[in-house]
């Protein structure tokens, strides 16, 4: 718990000792016994210890923990050795299994690369010019170095609920545009209010990446763009309809327009492109994959020197407003259009990207590669909340508006080269989307209220319900994913959660045996529930075993062989993500998505809310239908389950 010592404000925070699993100790199953002294310290303690968060005035509310908060921890090698074994462990058979346990035994010895290997690594993690260890690495790694398009596979999105009040694009896309640029300013201003954890703050470093900024397509490796928010050049979003951008400023003569004033400069967007026929959509060239997209790029740039002006614009708006013509009714009508849209009226590389469709529904686009779900999850959620209880300011009313000029159309000039780049993109788009199936399933038998008299974790337990569903279908648990957050730590971001374990094996064989009394699986699925908990309590804590394998890795000399604990067909088989998962919730939410990771999997993207739940199934048709329902009957049979053992009176 954080409590206040002392002036100047210094807080403190006691660290719990992370303690790694012994269901399978490694010695158990090789004659070569592990020696821990030999496997490199952790720059955390192993012991209990008080951190110290000091409270700096000069970061404002929003950074004022900043520079104190603690940095990424690094496991000794024998805590990720035990732990990577466990965990790869209910995935192989029992000869594999023990072939890799005499590779990580030997990866750890004296004689092995994995002590020089950590002890590089620990000197990195103390370096005073590095903040946190792994994360220029994972940045570079699993987004700006991926080379396949960001839609579908890097970016995600959220549906908002509906709002009754405002069901036409121009007054809903306004209200929405006002609520943004609230938190916005709280941005701007560093008065929002950091994020906890457990009474911890968590690191705010990733929401300047939130407004005012782009990707760049880039050759080898794409790059973020940053620009001033409070320069006036910059005061603008960007209003896309049939295909064609606007320029839109939301502040005029230093007043931020009011919600009456940009519903009156949307209809107006709305008003003449309604009277043209569409562009030729620029905004296609950053659907392609990130070679061709830089080359599209050049070619944009080259075409005339007003286009390298325009992109400026793009790049350095508040964020995007793309008003669609669609009009998606059903969930996974609405996944569909925010997730990925049409593929022309868009500019896939902004960060924030706000959608309303002709019949006032809205959503959002995010691009990941500075940021995760967390920071627009919060501001999504912000947006909706202000706006359905009327806690945001509108401004004057419709009669007091000011004489604004007409938004101004960002008209790119076009050569034959580019036109045909469009095309290209087009068609491209069009075969990589017809690749995936999405299916939404809105799961309305009940929510964590129901869950918590379970007494276990409203997140384990669906975590739980995959794994079931899955064993189903196939006979067999998955490697999977699902992602923790580091920020607790100086620009952390995420650790990986591997939800298949051993207990989770014994419990879903167990569940649909006759001949297994209800008493005995309970037991099961609460040992595996237990497991899940610890593991996703200690990725959190900076101690799961990817990141600290993927950093040992990513200090191989470059011409030199890799260590056999990387090229073991167990490492590859249990980091591949048939399973690619993560939750994030907001009761004003009705989608929420993203895609697979590999193409034999699935991607699941779940909400937890206070009575009910929703599952977002993506896969390369591998029946995501059928998942989604796999997915549903489990929760409904695991809840049966446990209600056996409630008391009467408390059964659903």
């Amino acid at each position: 718990m954080i409590h206040v010592r002392n002036s100047p404000r210094v807080y403190s925070a006691t660290l719990s000792k992370m303690t790694v699993p012994s269901v399978y100790p490694i010695r158990s199953f090789g004659s070569v016994s592990m020696n821990p002294a030999a496997a490199g310290t952790a720059t955390a303690s192993s012991k209990p210890k008080e951190h110290t968060y000091v409270e700096d005035p000069k970061g404002g509310k929003m950074f004022r923990f900043q520079e104190s908060l603690p940095r990424l921890p690094v496991p000794t090698l024998h805590q990720t050795a035990e732990r990577y074994l466990k965990s790869v462990r209910p995935l192989v058979a029992q000869d594999q299994f023990n072939n890799t346990v005499k590779i990580v035994q030997k990866f750890i010895s004296q004689e092995g690369e994995g002590p020089s290997l950590q002890k590089k690594l620990l000197a990195k993690a103390v370096d005073p010019n590095v903040k946190n260890w792994v994360y220029d690495w994972w940045n570079d790694a699993a987004y700006l170095t991926y080379r396949d398009p960001v839609v579908p596979y890097v970016s995600y999105f959220y549906g908002h609920k509906d709002d009754s009040k405002r069901t036409n694009p121009a007054s809903r896309g306004a209200a929405i545009v006002t609520a943004a640029l609230e938190f916005k300013k709280l941005i701007d201003t560093k008065e929002l209010e950091p994020e906890y954890l457990k009474n911890k703050p968590l690191c705010m470093d990733s929401y300047k990446w939130m407004f005012n900024a782009s990707r760049v397509a880039a050759p080898e490796k794409d790059y973020p763009v940053k620009f001033s928010s409070l320069a006036p050049e910059n005061k603008n979003i960007i209003v896309i309809r049939k295909n064609r951008f606007y320029l839109l400023p939301h502040e005029v003569d230093g007043v931020q327009l009011s919600t009456a004033e940009l519903e009156i400069q949307i209809q107006k967007i709305i008003k003449i492109t309604d009277a043209m026929s569409k562009a030729l959509p620029v905004g296609a060239i950053t659907s392609a994959n990130r070679d061709k997209g830089m080359e599209y790029r050049k070619h944009l740039l080259a075409a005339d020197p007003i286009n390298s002006d325009l992109l400026s614009k793009i790049e350095g708006a508040s964020f995007v407003l793309a008003l669609d013509e669609d009009t998606p009714s059903s969930y996974t009508e609405r996944a569909h259009q925010f997730w990925h849209g049409d593929g022309a009226n868009r500019w896939y590389d902004k960060p924030c990207q706000f959608i309303v469709c002709e019949n006032g529904v809205s959503g959002f686009m995010g691009e990941h590669s500075m940021m995760d779900g967390t920071p627009t999850c919060r501001l999504n959620d912000f947006v909706c909340d202000v706006i359905v209880n009327n806690k945001v300011d509108h401004g004057p009313s419709a009669a007091s508006a000011r004489k604004l000029l007409d938004p101004v159309e960002l008209k790119f000039v076009l050569s034959d080269t580019l036109k045909a780049d469009i095309k290209e993109a087009q068609e491209n788009f069009a075969a990589v989307i017809a690749l995936h199936e999405l299916d939404v399933n809105p799961f309305k038998t009940f929510g964590k209220n129901t869950i918590k008299k379970f007494k276990t974790s409203p997140d384990a337990f669906v975590q739980m319900s995959f794994q079931l569903a899955y064993y189903r279908l196939y006979g067999n648990i998955p490697a999977t994913y699902e992602s923790a957050t580091t920020r607790q730590y100086q620009l952390g971001r995420t650790e990986v959660c591997r939800s298949a374990s051993s207990e989770v094996l014994a419990y879903v064989r167990a569940f649909d045996d006759p001949k297994v009394e209800n008493a005995k699986k309970i037991a099961l699925l609460r040992a595996a529930l237990a497991a899940h908990i610890k593991y996703i309590s200690d990725a959190t804590a900076g101690y799961g075993c990817d990141r600290h394998l993927f950093g040992l890795k990513n200090l191989v000399e470059k011409n030199a062989p890799l260590p056999e604990i990387f090229t073991d067909k167990t490492y590859g088989y249990s980091t591949t993500w048939i399973l690619s998962t993560s939750q994030l919730s907001s009761e004003y939410f009705n989608a929420y998505g993203w895609s697979q990771v590999t193409d034999e999997g699935y991607g699941i993207a779940y909400m937890i809310n206070s009575n009910s739940l929703q599952f977002n199934v993506v896969s390369k048709h591998k029946n995501s239908p059928g998942m989604a329902a796999a997915i549903g009957k489990a929760l409904t049979d695991m809840a049966d389950l446990f209600e056996t053992e409630l008391p009467l009176k408390a059964k659903l």
